[in-house]
C-alpha cells in the first residue's frame, strides 16, 4: 500500500513510521521543516508544504497513492481546510484525524473513508484498564457495540467456561479465551506466550476459569459497566 499522511506531529510520525514498518510505502507531508528533518530518513520521500495552500498541496503525489490521512490534530483550521482542499482536488480515499465532538462534526460533512479519534479511543482503553485493573484491547463494532478484551475477573475464577453467567446475567457474548503458556524459543529458552484456549466441550481443567486468563467478549457499553462495576 502507499500512504500520504499530512501532518507530521507525534501521532503523524508514529503512524509513518509504523506503516513503513510493515512494508508500506508512506509519503510525509508537514509545513513545519523540523519536524520533516526528523523523520525523512525514516520514511520513503518527505515534503515541507502548507496543505491549507492549494496550490502547494497539488505538488503531492495524490493520484498516486491509496490512501491519504490528514494526520493535523491541533490547528483545527488547518485540519478542515485541508481536507475541503483534498476533496475539491478529487482524492478518493482520505482518513482524518478528529481531536474533539466538534472537529469531528464537521469532518463528517465531508463524508470521508474514516474518521481517526485516537485521544478518545485512548482514554476510553485508559478508563477500560483502570475499572478492570489489568490491560484492556477493544474493538468499537458500532455506537453501542464493542469487542473487548481483558484479564478475567477474580469472581469468574474457579468457574466453568460453559457455564459462565455472561450471556445471562451481562448480555455479553464470549468469543475467545487466551490463557499463558510456557514456550521454548529456537534457542531452547522458555518464555511465557498467551495461547488460544479450545474451552469448548471441555470437561478437563482447561475448562475452567484460570486466574490471570485473558476473555474477548463482544457486549454492549452498559453490559460491560455492569461487569466492571461487579469487578470493582
Amino acid at each position: 500500500m502507499r500512504y500520504l499522511i499530512i501532518g507530521l506531529g507525534i501521532y503523524g510520525s508514529n503512524l509513518a513510521i509504523d506503516l513503513t514498518k510493515m512494508g508500506n510505502e508512506v509519503i510525509g507531508a508537514d509545513k513545519d521543516p523540523s519536524l520533516v528533518e526528523s523523520i525523512k530518513d525514516f520514511i520513503s520521500t518527505a515534503y515541507i508544504i502548507d496543505s491549507t495552500d492549494e496550490v502547494s498541496l497539488g505538488v503531492l503525489p495524490l493520484k498516486n497513492v491509496d490512501l491519504v490521512i490528514v494526520a493535523i490534530g491541533e490547528n483545527f483550521g488547518a485540519s478542515i481546510r485541508t481536507v475541503a482542499l483534498l476533496k475539491k482536488l478529487g482524492v478518493p480515499h482520505i482518513y482524518a484525524r478528529a481531536i474533539d465532538k466538534l472537529h469531528e462534526s464537521i469532518l463528517e460533512s465531508f463524508n470521508l473513508d474514516r474518521i481517526i479519534t485516537p485521544e478518545q479511543r485512548a482514554a476510553a482503553d485508559l478508563v477500560n484498564e483502570m475499572a478492570l485493573g489489568t490491560d484492556t484491547q477493544s474493538l468499537r463494532i458500532d455506537s453501542t457495540h464493542h469487542v473487548l478484551k481483558f484479564r478475567v475477573p477474580e469472581f469468574l475464577v474457579g468457574l466453568r467456561y460453559d457455564t459462565l453467567p455472561l450471556a445471562k446475567d451481562y448480555d455479553m457474548q464470549l468469543v475467545a479465551v487466551c490463557r499463558k503458556e510456557q514456550k521454548r524459543n529456537i534457542m531452547g529458552i522458555e518464555h511465557a506466550q498467551y495461547e488460544l484456549v479450545d474451552i469448548i466441550d471441555d470437561d478437563t481443567d482447561a475448562g475452567r476459569v484460570l486466574s490471570g486468563d485473558y476473555i474477548t467478549c463482544l457486549g454492549t457499553d452498559a453490559a460491560f459497566r455492569n461487569l466492571l462495576r461487579k469487578n470493582s
